[in-house]
């Protein structure tokens, strides 16, 4: 008998083990698939304003001045006036997860949206719909993108304004989708929707608290400034990062080293010739526009008497690369890929010039929302309101943020990555490559140009950010790899007078002990 509840003490282990490995002990929504939530007594529900940009880099904000072209007066103006939060980054560094993980207030591998093709769960519950059941007017005005070319309106909402896919900055022939309805794109896709999210504000019935989520397309590649700022850079010079040049990143990867001269690379960028300076001054002058449309919304709060009363919160749903590590665009764990820029605003909580220094990221948006509107949120969401730093309060919080990204068919030259970053320090672990993971220290060496995961000095910290890293994926369900089946084509090619491929580390290398073919 002894040996019989042994035995199935073992098999109910591997069962559990099996249903984490799969991923199926994630919890995406409450026990019960019930939309109601506690109640945090006496708090006043709180109008929201949720602009999301795609791929503004954490550093392209006026007042940084990283760039002498970029100018953004009104995102400068919720700054000044409102809360900077430096340290915010994304859990994923691409479209679909990061918009899923923000929406959800989950990580990627508990919501499977892990890539830009696949379609998402009917089981994820998007924080709007918690909003709803309490009596909030909820509106999402723009890019959706989360698995496939489409625009339907989606749960949570009950106004939307959206298009296929990555959608156009011009007008074209798939137009937008409006509550349903196919309706003609008239003009530049910032200014347009911006003309929706004032018309859902005007027409609200003004006795319910509201959360309007305006998702621009812009800054998305490839870049098209409206016709008013088009050439507004000029002569302005781009100052090229210290670490894009070969042999500054000392340890780098191999796959890193090969991916300069590929899609992703500086060396042949989408498979073309672009000046990668140029690339970014387009990029800035596309970014006028969207600063146009926060100016806009500010100003119709103002004249509404609802600007110190609402929150506005602004980020990116990912970093952009403009030649780090030889790199273009986003999917990696250096920090110009996964830090975005965040910026909040509500004088009757958040005094002017308020900077938040802990690390914040996409997935505690709809836990700080909930909390704004009064609501405790749900226990499975992995992200916390980060609301009481908004409000100068302390709170516990986390030590570490936890970074995925999955290998993609379509862009292969990037592995899969799990990542810890903490306030001093990056560890970054790969799946499926043969050399090296990375260690940074981000206090002494920013630019992440200094692999210390070999350095003797550095094994404890190794040792206990991978602990710690392990730890919080077999918490929260992420001992697996998500597969799912191939859709759309690949981007593979190489530019046959670029770098050629790296050589293997000299520590990997080892001298012959016998000839060749000797038998053993």
């Amino acid at each position: 008998m002894k040996h019989i509840k042994i035995k199935l003490f073992y098999i109910a282990l591997l069962i559990v083990q099996f249903k984490i490995a799969n991923g199926q002990s994630a919890a995406v929504q409450q026990k019960d698939g019930s939309l109601k939530l506690i109640k945090n007594s006496g708090v006043k529900p709180r109008n929201i304003v949720f602009i999301l940009t795609d791929d503004h880099r954490f550093d392209a904000l006026g007042f940084l001045k990283a760039q002498s072209f970029i100018k953004t007066p009104h995102l400068d103006f919720l700054a000044s006036n409102g809360a900077y939060l430096p340290n915010a980054f994304v859990t994923t560094s691409l479209c679909s997860p990061s918009r899923a993980s923000i929406l959800t207030g989950i990580y990627a591998h508990k919501h499977k949206v892990v890539d830009n093709n696949n379609p998402v769960s009917k089981d994820l519950v998007f924080y709007p719909q918690y909003l709803q059941k309490v009596g909030y007017q909820t509106a999402m005005i723009g890019k959706w993108h989360m698995g496939g070319e489409f625009d339907n309106p989606q749960r949570g909402f009950d106004y939307w304004v959206s298009f296929k896919g990555q959608g156009s900055y011009l007008p074209e022939k798939n137009g937008l989708n409006v509550n349903g309805n196919r309706v003609k794109q008239k003009g530049y896709i910032t200014t347009e929707l911006t003309d929706y999210a004032l018309e859902f504000l005007d027409k609200r019935d003004a006795k319910k608290p509201f959360m309007l989520y305006l998702s621009h397309k812009g800054v998305h590649a490839d870049f098209i400034p409206e016709d008013k700022y088009k050439g507004m850079s000029g002569d302005l010079a781009f100052n090229p990062p210290l670490n894009m040049n070969v042999g500054t990143h000392q340890g780098a990867p191999m796959w890193l080293q090969n991916q300069r001269n590929s899609w992703h690379g500086v060396e042949f960028p989408y498979h073309s010739n672009l000046n990668i300076g140029e690339y970014y001054k387009r990029y800035a002058e596309t970014l006028y526009s969207v600063d146009e449309s926060v100016g806009r919304i500010i100003d119709y709060l103002k004249k509404q008497n609802l600007l110190e009363s609402t929150l506005i919160v602004y980020m990116g749903d990912n970093g952009f690369q403009f030649g780090e590590h030889g790199l273009i665009d986003k999917r990696v764990a250096y920090e110009a890929s996964m830090r975005v820029p965040m910026l909040a605003h509500c004088p009757e909580i958040i005094k002017p010039g308020t900077v938040v220094k802990q690390v914040v990221a996409n997935i505690d948006v709809a836990s700080t929302f909930l909390e704004a509107a009064g609501l405790k949120a749900p226990s499975y969401m992995d992200g916390k309101s980060f609301l009481p730093f908004l409000k100068g309060e302390d709170q516990p919080w986390r030590n570490g943020l936890l970074y995925e990204y999955y290998w993609e068919r379509n862009y292969p030259q990037t592995p899969t990555i799990h990542a810890l970053r903490g306030e001093r320090y990056k560890y970054i672990h790969y799946t499926g490559i043969w050399d090296t993971d990375e260690l940074y220290d981000l206090v002494e060496d920013p630019l992440e140009t200094k692999n210390l995961i070999r350095n003797p000095k550095y094994k404890s910290v190794v040792k206990e950010m991978n602990t710690e890293l392990f730890k919080q994926l077999t918490e929260t369900g992420g001992m697996f790899i998500p597969l799912n089946p191939d859709r759309g084509g690949q981007s593979i090619l190489r530019y046959e007078f670029g770098s050629p491929a790296a050589q293997f580390p000299s520590y990997l290398m080892r001298e012959k002990t016998e000839a060749p073919g000797a038998q053993h």
